[in-house]
């Protein structure tokens, strides 16, 4: 094929997709460094122009401090200006700092009820100015979460919508289904034990209870560091995890 027949259909090609909201969605993701988990992940990492949902397991779910966590350094890594939407007044910035989300690249929104926060998600979203955008809720009907999805492959910005419920009870709504490209359920673990006296790092459960175009699973990590990465616990002994992040900043 001629190298200018080649180059038209390179361009109708990224047309076409771009007209389905294809290339937003999948042309970039985000590593989480780790391979155990990249792999189960569509091209290797999480999509950026695109919806996540994070959920606590057990108490995380009224509490929402080990979701929030991990929202926090996947949102750090993103590189850029992050919006961080809440009703409730309960955030504690210095914990997000620990998971790499530091003052100097995050913006809060505090709203008076869950369909400001909505409001406040997609146009924030298609705004294109953000590298990511958390919002805690509630509840998140399908059609909400498509608006978002839309939103994101728009301006390619990644939204992470962290799910806090007021009752356990309520946490039934995170089975419905929506429009997110991955939804992850975080449970805290009891930290590692230490040769000396003091807290080790935090430890979690973390779930993959659904990924578009990839696969379920479930792993054992440890929490995100001062730059927002996690490590899988496994790894740990013979820090091939540690190493993985590390080449991985390196390269960034």
């Amino acid at each position: 094929m001629p190298p200018a027949d080649a180059a038209v259909i390179s361009d109708l090609r990224q047309r076409i997709e771009r007209i389905g909201g294809i290339a937003a969605r999948t042309k970039t993701v985000l590593p989480f460094g780790v391979p155990g988990i990249d792999r189960r992940l569509p091209k290797g990492g999480l999509a950026l122009g695109a919806l996540h949902e994070v959920a606590g397991g057990a108490n995380g779910a009224v509490d929402g401090a080990a979701a929030a966590s991990f929202a926090a350094g996947i949102a750090a890594r993103t590189g850029g200006k992050v919006l961080w939407c809440y009703t409730q007044a309960d955030l504690f910035a210095p914990a997000l700092a620990q998971s790499g989300l530091t003052e100097e690249q995050v913006v809060f929104f505090e709203a008076k009820d869950e369909a400001s926060i909505l409001g406040c998600f997609e146009e924030a979203l298609r705004h294109g100015g953000l590298t990511a955008v958390v919002a805690e809720l509630a509840g998140l009907s399908r059609v909400s979460s498509h608006r978002l999805q839309l939103a994101a492959e728009t301006s390619g910005t990644m939204g992470l919508a962290v799910r806090r419920w007021r009752r356990h009870v309520d946490a039934r709504d995170f089975g419905n289904p929506t429009a997110a490209f991955t939804r992850w359920r975080v449970t805290e673990l009891n930290s590692a034990p230490l040769p000396v006296r003091g807290v080790g790092r935090a430890r979690w459960q973390l779930e993959l209870m659904r990924c578009r175009g990839g696969e379920s699973a479930d792993f054992e990590v440890e929490a995100c560091d001062a730059q927002g990465f996690i490590a899988l616990s496994s790894d740990l002994a013979d820090g091939s995890a540690a190493t993985e992040a590390w080449r991985h900043r390196a390269a960034s």
